[in-house]
Parts: C-alpha cells; sequence; structure tokens
C-alpha cells in the first residue's frame, strides 16, 4: 500500500469521495458528516480488518448518515457527508496529524495503516480529504456570494462505551471559539427538551483534534454546532427519525426559526423512543 499514486487509491468500482443530499435546500442550515461512511478502496483490501470491524464505531459514526438524510428534509437543507471510513483518512483530523490514518483504534490494530510512505499518507489525503473539504467550501462560498446566511451544523455519533467507559449523556453539543451562540443556545433548546441527558463540550471538546469545524466556520465567521448523539439511538431508522425531530425543533429555536413545512412537521418519532430525559446542569 505505500508508495501509491493519488489515482490509484481509488478505482473505478471506488465510490465518489462525498456525496451531497438536497443540494438545493432553501434554509440557512448546512449538514456535514465527516465519518458518515464506511467504504474502503478496494486496493487498500479493507485494511486488513474483518468486516465486522468496518461496522464498528471506529470505522464510522454509527446512524450518521441515516440521521443526517431525515434533518436534511425536514430542515430543508443540503447534507454533504463523506463516503470512506475514517480508518482510511479522517476528514475531522488535519492531514498531518498521526491519527488522522490510525494505526490503533479503541484497542484494535489497522494493520492496512502500518509503516505508510508519507506519499502513502498524501495520496489518500487527496483522493479523498481534500474533495470532501472542496466541497464545503464550495457550498458555503456559494452560498455567501449569494448572499444566503449559513449555520454549520457538523452531525457526529458516540459509541456508549469507550476503552470501558460507560457514557451517560445521550447527545453533547460542542463548541469553541468563533460564532459559538448557535452551539450554546442548541445545547439549552436540546436540555430543555422533556428528560434528555445534554453534554456541553461532552463526551468530546471540540479542541485542536477537531478540523472541520474551526476550518470552515471560524474564518467564515459561521454560527455553528458539533453535534455527537449516542450511537444506540441513532443505530435503526426509527431511532434516526426519532433524533431527527430532536434536532430539528433544537435546531429552528436556537436559530430563531418558528416553523417548517407543514408536510414535515407532520413527521413524528417512532414509538418505542419515549425517554425520561433530563438535562445536564
Amino acid at each position: 500500500m505505500t508508495g501509491r499514486t493519488v489515482e490509484s487509491v481509488l478505482g473505478p468500482g471506488d465510490p465518489a469521495p462525498f456525496a451531497v443530499i438536497n443540494a438545493a435546500g432553501k434554509s440557512p442550515f448546512l449538514i456535514i458528516g465527516d465519518h458518515a461512511g464506511s467504504a474502503v478502496p478496494q486496493r487498500l483490501q479493507s485494511l486488513g480488518l474483518q468486516l465486522d470491524d468496518l461496522r464498528r464505531h471506529i470505522a464510522i459514526d454509527i446512524g450518521v448518515q441515516g440521521l443526517g438524510e431525515v434533518l436534511a428534509r425536514l430542515l430543508d437543507a443540503p447534507f454533504v457527508h463523506q463516503a470512506y471510513s475514517r480508518l482510511v483518512v479522517d476528514c475531522n483530523r488535519l492531514p498531518v496529524r498521526p491519527d488522522a490514518i490510525p494505526e490503533f483504534s479503541d484497542g484494535t490494530a489497522i494493520p492496512g495503516n502500518w509503516h505508510l510512505s508519507e506519499r502513502a499518507r498524501t495520496a489518500r489525503t487527496a483522493a479523498i480529504h481534500g474533495p470532501y473539504h472542496a466541497a464545503i467550501a464550495t457550498l458555503l462560498d456559494a452560498r455567501r456570494t449569494a448572499g444566503e446566511q449559513t449555520i454549520l451544523l457538523s452531525l457526529h455519533s458516540f459509541t456508549p462505551k469507550l476503552n470501558g467507559v460507560t457514557r451517560p449523556w445521550d447527545a453533547g453539543v460542542l463548541h469553541g471559539s468563533g460564532r459559538n451562540d448557535f452551539a450554546r443556545g442548541l445545547r439549552d433548546a436540546l436540555g430543555e427538551q422533556a428528560g434528555l441527558i445534554v453534554g456541553d463540550n461532552e463526551p468530546y471538546a471540540m479542541d485542536e483534534t477537531d478540523y472541520t469545524v474551526p476550518i470552515h466556520a471560524f474564518p467564515r465567521n459561521l454560527p455553528y454546532a458539533e453535534i455527537e448523539v449516542r450511537q444506540d439511538l441513532i443505530r435503526d431508522l426509527s431511532g434516526q427519525k426519532a433524533w431527527a425531530m430532536n434536532l430539528a425543533e433544537a435546531a429552528r429555536r436556537a436559530a430563531g426559526i418558528s416553523s417548517i413545512r407543514a408536510d414535515l412537521a407532520q413527521e413524528t418519532p417512532a414509538r418505542g423512543h419515549e425517554r425520561i430525559w433530563r438535562s445536564r446542569a
């Protein structure tokens, strides 16, 4: 795998590095999914992993693609998501960071990432990481040129247990520098929904490991939020619909938007997802 050219990373049978759903969405929201995909280029031979490993949280943010698709409909927003596994190259990391192409993840060895040459790392970045971020930048710049407001919503999901530690939160809202007023409003709006356990920069904080929101939202002075939802809550379609409704309502409140199209507002969470929720102080 070392020494491959950019052209040889993705073959003719591999998916494009990103997809855009509802590109013509008219709301101020732009939704993104850095870790929504689990594809591995055929020439990388599954990175030496079993298929079950590529379905785990180490390889993909479970449930994010489905959540993003439903949320894009509810908010009438574009949804840009990455097609490839974060183990091929992590699009929410600065490419030069070692964890952008990890050799181990949550105790699992990633043999296909061992002893890569700089040329091999650069090839993955150029083939996948670069086009994904170029697509986001192009959409943001086109919206600015058209005089359209943009609120950047970055969707992620987290495993209920990491390194043996159980996480109590249902969702977390991450924020750091820049226009974090929307993120704080989203946190408060989620916390006011009946019974959610909402983390404020939990179970992760927005720090130097994050790439996408800082590189796109901060220099453009855009309001933003990075959202983490616990994976067992959005593993299936009914959970994704329920959480899309939660997030859509909270996002509209945080942005000061009072209503959406009536037909979409009629969608309700599937039965069986009622919870006794509480907000995190």
